[in-house]
């Protein structure tokens, strides 16, 4: 049984999108229902906020300073915290349906998000790269490219440590996808279905047996293991490159959305939860839905990949 830490005790309705900043010795996330980008130095425990125009479904830090984001229409770049936005990426999504959801960078460089269609009665989610460098070849503009689709819920997404593999799931589905990634032409290849999980059962309801919950966030250690938050199954699951299961953590509250590793031995496993749209009961029996925990593994992370421009 894992020994969790509260490490953010006001809690999120949405957090998403951790990462931790090697230089600063921070942990960034988002609250996406609340649109803010949060930020906290555990061992002070002060708390930054930063409030964006519309739901930022993913952050990045980028090689120069600041942050690259997905919010609800685009992508964005900030300089510095709190700092003025400067789209470089607008999508062609109708904004009253679909938002960007999950997102990191590549370790090439490039910006990678997807998008999730709020619906959810049809496959309209898709996964894009982003790559902001001067030498793109793209006449210095970003070059944006469809690298996914026919999905519902974009998320999930990670890269193995050799660069060789690029993990994405579709939370709607059950379903964690993988590919073969050769990174500098950024071409995907020989799709395989790296797990697939039962859905859920029809009448279930939240407290009962029966249900392992869904594929949301993910990261990968170094040793390659792909770990994942399992939305409403109270748990992160952790799978060796060949997909067998290694680990079951279990969290204290039931919607955990998505692990990273941060502290400065990469070891702390920090965790953002939801308590969004969760029952009045739910929420009175685990308080601490929505509250950002960390646990220590015996696995180290990698770090976080730069936006690079």
């Amino acid at each position: 049984m894992s020994s969790w830490e509260i490490v953010v005790a006001q809690p999120d309705q949405l957090g998403e999108s951790p990462f931790w900043h090697p230089q600063e010795r921070m942990l960034y996330w988002v609250d996406i229902q609340a649109r803010q980008i949060r930020r906290v130095d555990p061992r002070a425990g002060r708390v930054q906020s930063w409030a964006v125009p519309s739901e930022p479904g993913c952050i990045a830090p980028a090689a120069g300073g600041g942050l690259v984001m997905g919010l609800r229409d685009g992508i964005y770049r900030a300089r510095s915290w709190g700092g003025p936005l400067e789209c470089v990426a607008r999508m062609a999504h109708d904004v009253a349906t679909t938002r960007f959801n999950d997102g990191k960078a590549d370790p090439v460089g490039r910006f990678w998000a997807g998008t999730m269609y709020e619906p959810r009665d049809a496959r309209k989610a898709e996964l894009y790269s982003i790559d902001l460098r001067a030498d793109n070849g793209n006449g210095g503009r970003p070059l944006v490219q469809l690298k996914a689709g026919n999905a519902v819920i974009a998320n999930g997404l990670a890269w193995s440590p050799d660069a060789g593999t690029v993990y994405w799931a579709d939370t709607a589905s059950h379903i964690i996808h993988a590919w073969e990634w050769e990174g500098q032409g950024n071409v995907m290849r020989h799709h395989r279905v790296f797990q697939q999980f039962p859905g859920k059962p029809p009448g279930w309801t939240p407290g009962q047996p029966g249900y392992g919950g869904r594929p949301d966030g993910a990261t990968v250690d170094s040793a390659g293991n792909y770990w994942c938050a399992m939305y409403e199954g109270g748990r992160v699951l952790q799978f060796a490159p060949s997909g067998q299961l290694l680990a079951e953590i279990v969290v204290p509250v039931r919607c955990p959305t998505m692990p990273c590793f941060g502290g400065d031995d990469l070891k702390t496993l920090f965790v953002t939860t939801a308590r969004h749209s969760r029952s009045p009961q739910e929420l009175q029996e685990q308080p601490q839905a929505g509250c950002v925990m960390a646990t220590r593994v015996d696995v180290a992370g990698l770090p976080v990949n730069f936006v690079r421009d």
